[in-house]
């Protein structure tokens, strides 16, 4: 590894599984100091074990990232263990598959949920990093999207709400706060080899796995964890020291590739 992020302070939500352990391990291995914002204790812990026993350095801050007094607490303990802030990498997520879908079919308790999780997430977050990072003038905020966020997605109204929002709240944040020597970017995912992906592409009538790789998808495979744990990597490093506002597809192409859905 090339230390690109060396003695930085890093703040990952959500990296006991997924996109966000691959992005734990990532930055790790390039020098940072990682806490890993995460409700699963067990997953958590044992994404921060690992991390150690590689010999990098994380520790595990049990957090619910859709309550303000979990978030305020956890970057409390942030500021109080390591005096600063470099880069909070807003990851966390979630698909509610079988709950989640059209707009007329929603409850409002699975809308505010969903919500709750993917966008409140980021305000409390932000809300807290940001103030560390302004007194430091200096910090990267990474936030997650999804192709969602970006084109029309059927039958998950209540995750497109939440990804568009953060879309739009990247380009106001960076907007914003620019002038404190902070990047705030976005990252829009889609087709990625995670638990998640699989959960919220169920095995029914409406899709097809098979025929969404192949014609939806120009690189014509799935995509890996760990493929945008480097473009983190790279939005949290001086590599793009120049980007701010910027919402970057990690996709294969499928949010350039027009409506090839199947007739129905």
């Amino acid at each position: 590894m090339s230390g690109q992020l060396t003695d930085k302070i890093c703040a990952i939500t959500g990296a006991g599984r997924g996109i966000g352990e691959a992005g734990a391990k990532l930055f790790a291995a390039e020098g940072a100091k990682v806490y890993i914002l995460e409700l699963d204790e067990n997953a958590g812990k044992a994404c921060a074990d690992e991390i150690c026993k590689d010999g990098g350095k994380a520790e595990f801050i049990r957090t619910d990232v859709s309550c303000g007094e979990s978030v305020t607490a956890a970057f409390d303990l942030i500021k109080a263990r390591s005096g600063r802030l470099d880069v909070l990498y807003n990851n966390a997520s979630v698909y509610w598959n079988g709950k989640d879908g059209i707009i007329t079919d929603i409850t409002p308790e699975v809308w505010h949920k969903v919500l709750a999780i993917n966008l409140d997430s980021i305000y409390y977050c932000s809300r807290a990093a940001l103030t560390i990072m302004m007194e430091q003038k200096s910090g990267v905020v990474i936030n997650t999207a999804s192709s969602a966020g970006v084109v029309g997605i059927p039958r998950c109204d209540a995750y497109t709400a939440a990804k568009g929002a953060t879309v739009a709240l990247t380009r106001s944040l960076a907007s914003e706060y620019g002038k404190y020597g902070i990047r705030v970017n976005c990252i829009a995912p889609a087709a990625i080899a995670t638990a998640m992906v699989k959960e919220s592409n169920p095995d029914d009538d409406f899709f097809d796995p098979d025929y969404f790789i192949k014609v939806r998808t120009p690189l014509r495979r799935w995509g890996m964890p760990e493929e945008v744990a480097q473009l983190a990597l790279f939005l949290a490093s001086d590599a793009s020291s120049y980007l701010n506002g910027t919402i970057i597809a990690a996709d294969g192409g499928i949010t350039i590739n027009g409506d090839l859905a199947k007739a129905r």
